[in-house]
């Protein structure tokens, strides 16, 4: 297999296309069961039939992990809002009606998200008081079985040639509430300091879903609670302010 055209740099990860294959190869940072378990995530998603990139093998490449999985071949809807910035509303649309659709789906063999985040606040590194005001506040929130995301931007979808949308890296993907979705896509809107996106995304989303703002801004003390757990340094402070400013109930 070679391995000499590079599509995508991570910091974790490298990014290669092979004819109708696309490699991710892992560094060292990821052990085995991380690099399955999201092959498995994979895997499961194809099987609810929703459009995502289908798993062809796990292996090893020069000692490191490795998924392939099926190339998708067209543009990024982040890619799209770039070079069509006039364009956004109705990207904007696009990307919230493909969201909703995946909401429809169910996959009860994927993590439960309710799961995810207790695990996410008791390694948030945030203090007693406040990991028992989060966990009692998810333990409050309906417990629902609709497959969602967990990353999803407009990065992470590919829209084809002839205008049908795949949905890529599913890492972390899980079954619950279409709301702590929203919530996390919110967030990571917020955190790239696009914050005027964020704010129409959230009203456009709750609009089609006929969901409460009030019910998904709920979801965002956890939301930035889990995302504390990645370290990174320069989100430190504006996550914990997400966190401290929500009033618990």
């Amino acid at each position: 297999m070679k391995l000499d055209n590079i599509i995508a740099v991570r910091p974790t990860k490298k990014i290669y296309r092979e004819e109708n294959l696309v490699i991710k190869v892992f560094n060292e940072e990821y052990s085995a069961a991380e690099v399955l378990n999201e092959a498995l995530n994979l895997a499961i998603v194809e099987g609810t039939g929703f459009k995502s990139p289908k798993l062809n093998e796990v292996t090893k490449i020069d000692g490191s992990w490795a998924i392939v999985t099926e190339y998708i071949e067209g543009v990024t809807l982040s890619k799209l809002i770039e070079e069509n910035p006039g364009r956004f509303d109705e990207y904007l649309d696009r990307f919230v009606d493909i969201q909703l659709d995946m909401h429809k789906y169910t996959a009860k063999q994927l993590r439960h998200l309710t799961d995810k985040m207790h695990g996410k606040i008791s390694q948030s590194g945030l203090d007693a008081t406040t990991r028992y005001e989060l966990h009692t506040r998810l333990d409050s929130l309906p417990k629902h079985t609709k497959l969602c995301h967990g990353d999803f931007n407009p990065s992470n979808i590919i829209i084809t040639d002839n205008g049908e949308a795949y949905v890529i890296d599913w890492s972390h993907a899980t079954q619950g509430n279409a709301s702590a979705d929203a919530a996390r896509t919110y967030l990571l809107f917020r955190l790239a300091g696009e914050n005027g996106k964020a704010e129409k995304y959230m009203d456009l989303f709750c609009k089609k879903s006929d969901t409460a703002k009030q019910y998904v801004q709920k979801w965002l003390a956890i939301v930035a609670a889990s995302q504390l757990v990645k370290g990174k340094a320069e989100e430190k402070e504006f996550l914990r302010g997400w966190v401290n400013v929500m009033d618990y109930e």
